[in-house]
């Protein structure tokens, strides 16, 4: 008989788990007939064991079977995309309104801030008034009429993601290959998409730090969702750095505005561009990837995709008028303090893992789950790789609830710096493609 206690048996001693015994768990995570200590105990089991490609696309589609699977009619294609996780990565807040700008219809199901990397909907929610927990009708009128939702999983859709997803966080495995796997697909695979873009980030600011790693988890998550029927392509970008200058929620949705208000180009625009022009490609909205390319830019640098970010926004329950007066709704630290250089050199490297952990600790984050995240604090005006940099010259600039927790964040911040003499090769931004 299949139960928790025989599941957690098997992965204690390393045997193999079954698709039945797989969609047992999956079922048993979403009913809570697993309690939290047995998720927590089947969440490292996996993490230790890891699973064979038949059990993770097995795991994969019976978490995606724990809710309702949506469904649409629409006269466009249905497309998303998903990041593995970085530091200063908004890059959806972009992608998703200049998509729907090019035609394509964007169900984007996202998360919160796991671990050292900072959540969508966290950064969506620093704008007051925005909620981005809607129903599924609801849902279905905003792609409708605006072309593009950004909102959390509703409790029909992949509720045993949600439930384990929560666990990852606290019990540290989130890292695992096999759990990322299948947390981002059963959500993506649940939106009945045409065609899903999945940005793999590797580096120092990424859950997957080498670019085998990366490889590997860009193949696991393109093979298993293409065996389940969706047409995915996995883009390998850097993270050895922020994608923008800031950390924190508020701060990187002020970056986002830049960009959208045409004040602002960068790194953002140009992962943007690579994971929109492989979407619009492959769902027939464009000739091939660098036509896509060109018409995300055009739709960014032209204010189209900030009228359908303003669109969104309204519809969740945000500002009217943020689009043309985005600098009065976004909260602000009462402790802003720059963080000097302690000697001149050139920026060789940064630990972005060390500067996302440094936010959580300034509360932009959670530490255990349910905490409350600080929209306001975090970090900006964060210095890019191969700078040359003068003693004392700003490498960051904390935002901080306290003076204290502002002293060591911006500790912190000069011991994820590393200075040297001579300069080094900055990575390329966009490796590889899988897919």
């Amino acid at each position: 008989m299949t139960n928790a206690r025989t599941i957690l048996a098997k992965l204690r001693h390393q045997e193999p788990l079954d698709a039945e015994e797989l969609g047992w768990a999956a079922a048993a995570l979403a009913s809570g007939e697993m309690s939290a200590a047995q998720a927590g105990a089947f969440a490292m089991g996996i993490c230790r064991n890891g699973l064979d490609d038949a059990g993770r696309v097995a795991l994969t589609l019976a978490m995606r079977d724990s809710g309702q699977v949506l469904q649409w009619d629409l006269d466009g294609p249905v497309l998303d995309k998903h990041s593995t996780g970085g530091v200063g990565d908004c890059v959806s807040l972009i992608l998703a309104p200049a998509l729907a700008a090019c035609g394509a219809f964007v169900p984007m199901i996202s998360g919160r801030g796991l671990g050292h990397t900072g959540g969508t909907l966290d950064k969506l929610e620093a704008i007051p008034g925005v909620t981005t927990q809607v129903e599924e009708a609801r849902l279905h009128d905003i792609v409708r009429q605006v072309g593009c939702a950004i909102v959390g999983a509703t409790g029909n859709i992949a509720p045993a993601d949600k439930r384990l997803y929560a666990v990852r966080d606290v019990t540290s495995t989130v890292d695992s290959l096999d759990l990322i796997t299948a947390s981002i697909l059963s959500k993506k695979l649940a939106a009945s998409l045409d065609g899903l873009v999945l940005d793999v980030k590797v580096g120092s600011g990424a859950f997957m730090k080498d670019l085998p790693e990366a490889q590997a988890l860009a193949s696991a998550l393109t093979a298993t969702a293409n065996a389940a029927g969706c047409r995915t392509t996995a883009v390998i970008s850097d993270m050895n750095q922020p994608l923008v200058p800031s950390l924190g929620n508020a701060l990187e949705v002020a970056e986002v505005m830049r960009v959208l208000r045409g004040d602002a180009q960068g790194p953002i625009v140009d992962v943007a561009a690579a994971l929109g022009g492989v979407l619009l490609a492959n769902g027939g909205l464009a000739q091939d990837v660098q036509a896509g390319a060109d018409a995300i830019v055009n739709a960014v640098r032209s204010g189209a995709a900030a009228e359908v970010f303003g669109k969104m926004l309204a519809a969740l329950g945000g500002p009217v008028s943020f689009v043309e007066n985005w600098q009065r709704f976004l909260p602000e630290a009462t402790v802003i303090r720059a963080v000097k250089a302690p000697c001149a050199g050139y920026v060789t490297a940064i630990d972005g893992e060390a500067l996302g952990l440094a936010v959580v600790d300034l509360g932009g984050g959670r530490k255990i789950e349910g905490d409350e995240v600080n929209p306001a604090v975090g970090l900006s005006e964060v210095v890019r790789l191969g700078t040359k940099v003068s003693s004392g010259q700003t490498l960051a600039v904390v935002h901080a609830s306290r003076s204290d927790l502002a002293d060591q964040a911006a500790l912190a911040v000069q011991a994820a710096m590393t200075l040297s003499d001579t300069s080094a090769q900055v990575p390329d931004l966009i490796l590889e493609r899988v897919g």
